[in-house]
């Protein structure tokens, strides 16, 4: 059994964002532009998919993100944390980020749309999870 939204919330909040290691949950692909688009399943559930979605209509969403979007996604490999990621941003994308000192603050709030959409979650909350048998 997962963990429940107040568990998942509470180890969130004692922790320190810029030390959280976020996981991306999506596949991507690359757009014509450069960025890049979410490949994102209409239902998590096979049978769903399977109930739902007939014929020739898409089985996903494409979630299309901008540069910084795009820049911030790829760097997401569970390795790195949020400051970590932050830090390789500031490298990137140097003059194109402004002001500098808000990076942390913008990219953390992505970050948590992200989570919010269930387009990345945390190592940190994978690690609590109590192991399925």
């Amino acid at each position: 059994m997962g963990m429940n939204f107040f568990q998942r919330r509470k180890i969130l909040r004692n922790a320190d964002p810029l030390e959280l290691h976020p996981v991306r949950l999506h596949e991507h692909q690359f757009t014509k532009d450069g960025n890049i688009c979410l490949i994102v399943p209409k239902f998590q559930k096979r049978w769903m998919r399977d109930f739902f979605i007939s014929g020739r209509r898409k089985k996903h969403f494409t979630i299309y993100l901008d540069e910084q979007g795009t820049a911030t996604w790829l760097e997401i490999d569970g390795e790195k944390t949020v400051q970590q990621i932050c830090d390789r941003l500031k490298e990137k994308m140097g003059e194109k980020i402004h002001p500098h000192s808000e990076v942390e603050d913008r990219v953390t709030q992505y970050l948590s749309q992200l989570y919010e959409q269930r387009y990345i979650t945390f190592r940190e909350l994978q690690e609590a999870q109590p192991e399925s048998t």
